[in-house]
C-alpha cells in the first residue's frame, strides 16, 4: 500500500500519533506499508512477536512497529504495546482516503418525506422509501434499496446492491457489503390440514452502533419485536441471522454461520465457519464455538466447545481422535466377541468332566 510520493511520511510523526518509543532514524521517510512478506524497501510493516522476528529479519521493510525492541534487527522501530493494533490505527489515518462527500446524485428515486443528513454520497440508482432517515455522511452506492421508515445512522457505508427492507434501524458507523439483505422475512410457517400457512413477520432488524456485515449476509425480520446484532458486532460473508436472534456486543460470526429462530448469543462470543445454532437456545458471553459445530443447546459462558452435537473442546478432540481407529476397535470388539462366545461355549464341557471325575 503506497502513498503519494507528496505525502511522504516522517517515521517520527508516525510513531508520535501512535504514541511510540522510536528507536532509529526519525527522519526515515515512509512511503507505504505492507505485511511482513510483502513489504518493500522505504515500507513500514509490524512484528507481533518474538516468533515472527525470522520473517521480520528476512522482510525488506524499512521499518517495524514491534512489541519490544528487537537489537539483532539493524533497522528502525517503533515499539508499542500491541504492534497490531498500532499497525491498524496507522492505517487508518495516513493510509485511506479521507471521506469526501460526492453529494447525491439525480438518479435517485426519493419516496415521500425522506430526510438525508449534511455530506451524503448517494449513488446512482438508489431507491429511498418513504419517510427513509439517511444520516450525516452516509455513503449509499449503486443498487442500494432502503425501505419505507427505516433508519440508516451518521458515517454508515452500504456497498451495491444491499437492501433494507422497511422497519429496520442501522446504527452510526456500520458498514454493510454488497448483497446484504436486512429485513427480509423470517422463515416462519404453521403447519394446517398438511399445508404450510405462512405467518405474518410483522417485527424489524435493528442493527447498532459499529457493526460490519459482510456480503450476502441475511438478517431476517422479528415475527414480533426486532431481531438485533448489537454494537461492535462483526459479521464474515454468508451467515444467516434468524428472525428474532439476538447477536451480543462484540461478538464475532464467522463465514457460513446459521443461526436459527430465537437464539440469544451474548458478548464477545465467537462463532467458527460453517457451525450452525439451533433455535430457541442461549449461548452465554465469551463462549468460543469451533468451526462446523453443531449446537443442539444453551452454553454457559466461558467456555470452548466443538464437535456435533456440541461438546466441550477437549472431549471432541479425544472423540476426534479415536475416529481414524475405528475400524481396528470394530475388529478387535468382534475377535472379543468370537472369544468370549467359545469360552461360555466351553463351560458345560468343563462342568459335565468335574462331575465325571468325582463319581
Amino acid at each position: 500500500m503506497a502513498i503519494s510520493p507528496l505525502q511522504r511520511l516522517r517515521l517520527d510523526a508516525i510513531s508520535e500519533a501512535v504514541g511510540g518509543r522510536l528507536t532509529g532514524q526519525p527522519e526515515l521517510l515512509i512511503t507505504g506499508a505492507s505485511s511482513l512478506e510483502q513489504a518493500g524497501p522505504g515500507e513500514l510493516t509490524y512484528v507481533e512477536g518474538d516468533k515472527h522476528l525470522k520473517a521480520a529479519l528476512a522482510s525488506r521493510a524499512a521499518a517495524f512497529v514491534v512489541v519490544r525492541h528487537f537489537p539483532e534487527l539493524a533497522r528502525p522501530q517503533i515499539v508499542v504495546p500491541s504492534p497490531k493494533y498500532a499497525f491498524a490505527l496507522i492505517l487508518q489515518r495516513f493510509f485511506v482516503a479521507p471521506y469526501q462527500p460526492r453529494g447525491i446524485a439525480e438518479q435517485v428515486y426519493r419516496g415521500q418525506d425522506v430526510r438525508i443528513g449534511s455530506d451524503a454520497s448517494i449513488w446512482p440508482f438508489v431507491t429511498l422509501g418513504h419517510r427513509a432517515k439517511i444520516g450525516s455522511r452516509v455513503t449509499l452506492y449503486p443498487g442500494v434499496f432502503v425501505g419505507d421508515d427505516s433508519v440508516v445512522g451518521d458515517d454508515s457505508i452500504l456497498y451495491p446492491n444491499v437492501t433494507v427492507r422497511e422497519g429496520c434501524v442501522i446504527g452510526k458507523r456500520v458498514i454493510v457489503h454488497s448483497g446484504t439483505v436486512i429485513g427480509s422475512d423470517g422463515f416462519g410457517y404453521v403447519l394446517h390440514e398438511s399445508r404450510h400457512c405462512k405467518i405474518p413477520q410483522l417485527g424489524g432488524v435493528t442493527i447498532e452502533d459499529d457493526v460490519e456485515l459482510g456480503a450476502n449476509v441475511t438478517v431476517d425480520r422479528a415475527t414480533f419485536g426486532h431481531t438485533i446484532v448489537k454494537r461492535g458486532a462483526k459479521v464474515d460473508n454468508l451467515v444467516q441471522i434468524a428472525h428474532n436472534v439476538t447477536i451480543g456486543e462484540d461478538t464475532l460470526l464467522v463465514a457460513q454461520v446459521g443461526i436459527a429462530g430465537s437464539t440469544t448469543l451474548g458478548h464477545h462470543v465467537i462463532v467458527g465457519g460453517q457451525a450452525g445454532l439451533a433455535d430457541h437456545i442461549a449461548i452465554g458471553d465469551q463462549v468460543l464455538i469451533a468451526a462446523r459445530s453443531g449446537v443442539n443447546r444453551s452454553l454457559t459462558s466461558n467456555q470452548i466447545v466443538s464437535g456435533a452435537p456440541v461438546m466441550p473442546h477437549e472431549t471432541a478432540i479425544k472423540a476426534q481422535a479415536v475416529i481414524p481407529r475405528l475400524p481396528e476397535l470394530r475388529q478387535q470388539v468382534r475377535d472379543l466377541e468370537q472369544r468370549v462366545r467359545s469360552l461360555e461355549a466351553a463351560k458345560p464341557a468343563m462342568k459335565n468332566g468335574k462331575r465325571r471325575k468325582k463319581k
